[in-house]
């Protein structure tokens, strides 16, 4: 199985900047498509960022342009840098990842969250 730490999250003012990483370790085969997730109060999960295996990323709508998916392969850690950051991006910031088992049955793994706030 596979563990996720978040680290990163925390208060910001309006045009701020910060950055979230995402580290995994445990017994897997390979790590897939790795990303970001967040839920403010009173509504759903909604899909950040996302980066395959090969370095794509794809971005939801509310981000495009300000914030950046990246990971480190050898290091099994994806980041997520956020620039001018807006109060709507206040919520809990949930890493997720995609992997094999050693019996390459593919599984799926959520990260505890970090929170983002930012106001002024």
């Amino acid at each position: 199985q596979v563990q996720l730490v978040e680290s990163g999250g925390g208060s910001v003012q309006p045009g701020g900047s910060l950055r979230l990483s995402c580290a995994a370790s445990g017994r897997f085969f390979s790590i897939n498509r790795m990303g970001w997730y967040r839920q403010a109060p009173g509504k759903g999960r909604e899909l950040v960022a996302v980066i395959t295996d090969g370095g794509n990323p794809n971005y939801g709508d509310s981000v495009m342009g300000r914030f950046t998916i990246s990971r480190d392969n050898a290091k099994n850690t994806v980041y997520l840098q956020m620039n001018r950051l807006k109060p709507d991006d206040t919520a809990v910031y949930y890493c997720n990842v995609a992997f094999r088992l050693p019996t390459m049955e593919l599984r799926g793994a959520w990260g505890q969250g970090t929170q983002v706030t930012v106001s002024s």
